[in-house]
């Protein structure tokens, strides 16, 4: 299991504020949040790329003081940033960087690079944005890790790889003992297949449960605008008044009135009406 417990971070202007989560294994989790909501921050932590100013991190109980190493096998990333060496062949690269893990496998490597449609031979330089994050998974599949986290991967990928790449996220923590970790802007993707969610807003965590508790926990209603506003405002979290209507996002309680459409939000219309708040 992943775990943050009060982890705060401060990057100029921006703060992680007093983040505390969980990750259970055998899970697809989302991490959703507008630009700037402290996404990348939260995964360069969890990879060791930055230091927590307060608080504490562990991946199966193991903190990085002292482990490092270990906790680098556990964990196969796919970044927006570039990993791999531009001059260097896809195999090249792999056989360098598969040197650093106990665990790498060649051939599952080059594999994963025939079922993406990639040619070893190819430098890496010389692959398209979309090729060279299908390259990255492909390695990052190959150390064997337990832990798959992915930075915006799919925004790049066209529609028929990103269901294959569902299919194998599925696959992978089929046995109940691993787990993804996805950042990610198509968020209907995460309806879909996310077992889990975290959503950050201003770098603080706004929401870290599984679906199933999600959808039990709020909803979206419509209908006259006094009915809405009949609902106590303890409950209401956004708004919006229309020509037609209004339509808010509440906490999911008994006291909505009958007369309102009610149904569970999804992951884009939740962090639309918490941006918003109350509209008239």
């Amino acid at each position: 299991m992943i775990t943050f417990s009060d982890v705060q971070k401060n990057r100029g202007t921006f703060a992680l504020q007093e983040v505390s989560l969980e990750i259970p294994e055998g899970e697809i989790c989302g991490l959703v949040g507008r630009n700037g909501a402290g996404k990348t921050t939260l995964l360069n932590l969890l990879l060791g790329l930055l230091q927590p100013d307060a608080g504490s991190l562990q991946v199966d109980g193991l903190e990085y003081d002292g482990n490092e190493k270990e906790l680098r096998k556990r964990l196969g990333c796919v970044l927006v940033d570039e990993l791999f060496e531009g001059r260097l062949t896809l195999a090249e690269n792999a056989v360098y960087f598969g040197s650093f893990y106990d665990a790498y496998d060649d051939d599952l490597y080059r594999e994963r690079l025939e079922q993406f449609r990639l040619s070893p031979k190819k430098k890496f330089k010389e692959l398209s944005k979309g090729e060279k994050l299908k390259c990255q998974f492909a390695f990052a599949l190959a150390i064997r890790p337990k832990y798959l986290i992915l930075d915006e991967p799919t925004a790049n990928f066209d529609p028929e790889f990103r269901e294959a790449f569902w299919k194998i996220l599925k696959e992978f923590i089929v046995d109940g003992e691993h787990s993804v970790l996805l950042a990610t802007h198509l968020t209907e993707d995460l309806d879909r297949m996310a077992d889990y969610l975290l959503f950050l807003d201003g770098g603080e965590l706004i929401f870290s449960g599984d679906m199933e508790n999600f959808r039990d926990s709020y909803r979206i209603v419509s209908g006259e605008d006094y009915l809405i506003r009949n609902i106590p405002e303890k409950n209401v979290i956004g708004s919006e008044k229309g020509a037609y209507g209004t339509k808010a996002l509440v906490k999911h309680k008994r006291s909505v009135p009958e007369e309102l459409t009610s149904v569970p939000p999804t992951i884009e219309e939740f962090m639309y009406f918490h941006s918003v708040g109350r509209r008239e």
